[in-house]
């Protein structure tokens, strides 16, 4: 999405107004819907000052083409500043990510730079990797740049900075290669660099043509996993993954049974949880740490063994893929990095038969770094357990140091924070600004359809596109095909509507399997994974009353497991129950909501509730 696009000379005639500051947050607005902090707008206002001055040069043609605030499709990110041309021989396009930084220190960090944030000195992205990954982000989501064989040129300038050892240090010399820096005294040389590329101007609307262009199929991890284990770098961090990535090999360095570490990242769907997780696992095993991945549910283990058997033996996979209560036993301190993902989804003891004292404490204490990767609105079950003050109270109790960072970087659900915070306001999970799907700034295929059986043939239309499109459903029906193969579980007679849960025979492996597309499956085969589409059959457990979303355990499953025990707890606790019931249940569909990368599709079971999600966007 393009907040401003003019060129080069309505650009200037804008600054001219002095109210740039006030046309590009007005844009803003009116795009998007969202207000802008006065920091940020004092950021523009000094800014694009800046560039403007910059761009003043007579070989630099008037209609150069300009665009501020250009969102990443796919991504929640935005590029600062981007000028079109040509040089004469092709199309060329200049990220350019403006600061107002006056000072910063070094870091032992790749990529990672220190500096004040309203007078509070914190960690950070070094504004070179911070271009260079923006352009590397850009090139991956749009099939035009490659196919058009379009020149990306990222740089970064820092107006407000002085040459010092820092910035420009050695040991970010990989960086500023890939994306110049361009300091205070440095504007005649900006100036330059832009003439270098900018021969004539915007002529064939390059920005338009990249917006309206192909988007690329986004990367899976699944998908990706292969390469990575590899050693390939397939995804590019972007700014708080990076920061999340680079921390946790910094503490797994300087760990020891002397000096214990826990990190907890808290993040929603889409942030990169997992591809950081994973990236996480290969680097720790690279510089020679016994690390392992952990999680509570098996369905992103099967998956991940699936798509590795081929390059490593199973035993192999089994020891760094791992179940979060392989611990009860394990000596402490035996293990220099567990790498917990989906953390929300710990329990206190560990299975059916309830063995262990605590995975939380079993995990820290085997580890001399553990990292819990953490989304508090993911818990599903009545058992799930961990919390991040749970996870800080046993750190403490076994002497570990506690860092805590958050990823809200979205590559999910189209890019859009805007979507989350919309779903939130929409069950009522939370009260967010996003009253309307219209004012959030994305694409994504949204939609409520009245019959099951159209939601089925839809996802099984976008399925022939890649075998990326499934149908779950709430856990309101009994599995009878489980012990009956030729009987169907989800029955909606007035639709003449029938379907299977997914088969035992697929395994945790039912989102990828490419027959699995006639079955159904549920939150416990799709948590932690991801398709292009999804479609939710919400079941009775949810409805729509009075202008309240409520939710009515009664309707689940006698086989679902995760609100077993509800009337006992509902007896002793009642406030406390009726709390975390409605939690589970809503939470429950809002990860299912949460699982595609480019559109959601939904029917719902009561009438009353599919009226008002439809009128929700």
């Amino acid at each position: 999405m393009i907040v401003y696009q003019k060129n080069k000379k309505k650009f200037s005639s804008d600054v001219l107004t002095n109210d740039i500051d006030g046309i590009i947050t007005r844009a803003i607005k009116s795009s998007t819907g969202k207000d802008i902090a006065e920091s940020e707008i004092n950021a523009f206002r000094q800014s694009l000052h800046y560039m403007d001055t910059v761009l003043h040069d007579n070989d630099i043609p008037d209609d150069c083409g300009i665009s501020i605030e250009y969102h990443i499709p796919g991504t929640s990110k935005r590029i600062d500043f981007l000028i079109t041309g040509s040089d004469g021989n092709r199309d060329n396009l200049i990220i350019v990510e403006l600061k107002g930084w006056s000072e910063a220190r070094l870091t032992q960090r790749d990529g990672m730079v220190e500096t004040y944030f309203q007078r509070k000195l914190s960690r950070t992205i070094h504004p070179s990797y911070q271009a260079w990954s923006y352009a590397a982000l850009l090139t991956a989501f749009n099939a035009t740049i490659e196919e058009e064989s379009i020149n990306i040129l990222p740089c970064a300038y820092l107006h407000n900075y002085q040459p010092d050892e820092v910035l420009t240090n050695e040991f970010y010399s990989y960086y500023t290669e890939k994306a110049p820096l361009f300091l205070k005294p440095d504007a005649a040389r900006l100036r330059a660099f832009i003439k270098q590329f900018m021969k004539y101007g915007d002529q064939r609307n390059l920005i338009i043509r990249i917006e309206k262009g192909k988007i690329t199929p986004s990367k899976g991890l699944a998908d990706s996993l292969r390469s990575i284990m590899k050693g390939n770098r397939e995804f590019i961090m972007i700014d708080d993954q990076k920061e999340v990535y680079e921390e946790a090999l910094w503490l797994s360095a300087h760990s020891n049974e002397k000096n214990k570490n826990v990190l907890i990242v808290e993040g929603g769907p889409g942030t990169g949880k997992s591809v950081v997780a994973v990236n996480l696992l290969v680097e720790l095993i690279r510089r020679g740490l016994m690390a392992q991945y952990v999680t509570k549910t098996s369905a992103p283990r099967e998956v991940y063994f699936d798509k590795l058997k081929g390059d490593r033996k199973m035993p192999e996979l089994k020891n760094l893929f791992v179940s979060s209560g392989a611990f009860m036993k394990a000596p402490q301190n035996s293990i220099a990095a567990l790498v917990v993902d989906e953390a929300h989804r710990l329990t206190e003891q560990t299975g059916f038969l309830k063995m262990g004292e605590n995975q939380v404490k079993e995990i820290i204490s085997t580890a001399l770094f553990s990292v819990f990767f953490i989304d508090k609105d993911q818990r599903v079950h009545i058992d799930d357990y961990a919390e991040s003050w749970i996870i800080e109270e046993w750190a403490k109790k076994l002497t570990a140091k506690v860092t805590k960072l958050s990823l809200s970087s979205q590559f999910r659900c189209g890019g859009s924070d805007g979507y989350l915070a919309w779903l939130d306001n929409l069950l009522q999970i939370r009260e967010t600004a996003n009253e309307s799907l219209q004012s959030t700034d994305f694409k994504y295929d949204f939609r409520v359809l009245d019959s099951p059986a159209k939601l089925r043939d839809l996802i099984f239309e976008k399925n022939k596109i890649n075998n990326k499109a499934r149908l779950v459903a709430g856990y309101c029906w009994d599995w009878k095909s489980a012990k009956n193969p030729g009987a169907y579980d989800i029955v909606i007679p007035e639709f003449d509507f029938q379907m299977r849960w997914n088969l035992k025979t697929y395994g945790s492996t039912w989102i990828i399997d490419p027959n699995s597309v006639n079955e159904v499956g549920c939150i416990h085969t799709c948590q932690g994974l991801e398709v292009d589409y999804i479609g939710v059959i919400i079941g009775p457990d949810l409805l729509y009353r009075d202008g309240q979303v409520l939710v009515d355990p009664t309707r689940r499953s006698k086989d679902d497991k995760s609100v077993f025990g509800y009337k006992k707890l509902l007896k002793d606790r009642p406030e406390y129950g009726k709390g975390l019931l409605r939690a589970i249940i809503k939470n429950t569909y809002r990860t299912l909501m949460t699982r595609g990368m480019k559109g959601c599709y939904i029917y719902c079971t009561d009438k009353a509730l599919e009226e008002y999600l439809s009128a929700g966007p």
